[in-house]
């Protein structure tokens, strides 16, 4: 009986007791990674641009302001243009039109992570950008709800979505 509780003792030791985080084995990555694997259905390991996402979640929810490039509120060309900055060290300014004349047009099956999303919504010219993610996923600047993830497949923006582009 003696040897069996020594030997509890000795794996509850091993466990819990030699500096390790609880939970670090069946999860690792950061808490950002965590989320946004969540929201965007997919395993973390597809996540290997932390700048992107950690930006994203320092603009999460930040209101709509046309011609905003503040956190006081932000429009979805200026969203863009300051990720696109901040994240992969590129200018991209003015407004959608001036934007999509910096990219290259791709297909919506040629989309990957970092490729621009552009829609005309309820417009003749192209009037929107968000960001593409993964999973049909994409991050924008919404006029109801700030900044946030949105899905390609809603049928809002299967209406409107005009093509991706891949900046130069």
């Amino acid at each position: 009986m003696k040897k069996i509780a020594y030997s509890f003792i000795v794996l509850v030791i091993f466990l819990f007791g030699c500096g390790t985080k609880r939970g670090s084995i069946s999860s690792p990555g950061t808490a950002i990674e965590n989320k946004y694997s969540k929201m965007l259905g997919v395993n973390q390991a597809v996540l290997s641009n932390k700048k992107l996402y950690s930006f994203i979640d320092d603009w999460y929810g930040v209101k709509y302001k046309y011609g905003g490039k503040s956190k006081d509120g932000i429009d979805c060309s200026g969203f863009v243009s300051l990720l696109y900055k901040e994240v992969y060290g590129k200018e991209l300014s003015g407004p959608v039109l001036s934007i999509r004349g910096k990219c290259k047009k791709i297909s919506m099956d040629e989309l990957s992570e970092g490729d621009l999303v552009f829609f005309k919504i309820e417009s003749k010219e192209i009037s929107h950008v968000g960001l593409y993610l993964h999973n049909n996923k994409f991050v924008h600047a919404t006029t109801h709800n700030g900044v946030m993830i949105s899905d390609l497949n809603e049928e809002y923006y299967k209406k409107y979505f005009v093509e991706g582009g891949r900046v130069q």
